[in-house]
């Protein structure tokens, strides 16, 4: 894993070792950054389940003002950290280890341009992580949340509930990026 380009561009990223995590491979990493790459000049970068941290700091090395990454694990906190000083991005990330929950409800201030979703497959944690982005009012009218998942009809059908609109669903493999806008009006 490494950082694709931008500022810290070809640094190779520390991993997290085990089967808890499952980084974003590089071509999915490679297709979303193509797919925003025009909201991220100074925008505010939330990536939840940050795991190694490696698309929160690509954000950063492309031109994100802050990049706010927040993991459960200690272990992924401490690959994190180890990234971050790897890059030489400290003055852009902020880093939180909670669990999602907290962070949305008490620690995030600002309303964010970019939120990255990730989180373990087996759970209901992207619906959860939306409706409350939502109730705390974290994003703009224009902001975009991507939801990663290998169970796109499952998250569908769980945000079809919310006031979100699904504006681009790409695949790679067995994972999905699902997009999402605040729906208008």
């Amino acid at each position: 894993m490494r950082i694709i380009s931008g500022k810290a561009r070809g640094t190779k990223l520390y991993t997290l070792e085990g089967k808890n995590t499952r980084p974003t491979l590089d071509r999915v990493k490679e297709s979303l950054f193509n797919i925003i790459q025009n909201e991220i000049q100074d925008s505010l970068f939330l990536d939840l389940f940050s795991g190694s941290g490696a698309i929160g700091l690509e954000a950063v090395s492309r031109g994100a003002r802050m990049a706010t990454l927040c993991d459960n694990s200690k272990e992924a906190i401490q690959i994190i950290k180890k990234n971050v000083l790897k890059t030489h991005l400290e003055e852009k990330v902020k880093i939180y280890n909670c669990n999602f929950e907290n962070l949305l409800k008490t620690k995030i201030n600002e309303k964010q341009d970019i939120i990255y979703i990730d989180p373990p497959y087996e759970t209901n944690f992207a619906y959860e992580a939306v409706k409350i982005i939502l109730e705390q009012d974290l994003i703009k009218e224009d902001s975009t949340i991507i939801i990663e998942t290998d169970q796109e009809e499952k998250i569908i059908k769980e945000i079809e509930k919310l006031e979100v609109e699904i504006i681009d669903i790409r695949k790679y493999g067995r994972a999905y990026l699902i997009f999402l806008n605040k729906r208008k009006g």
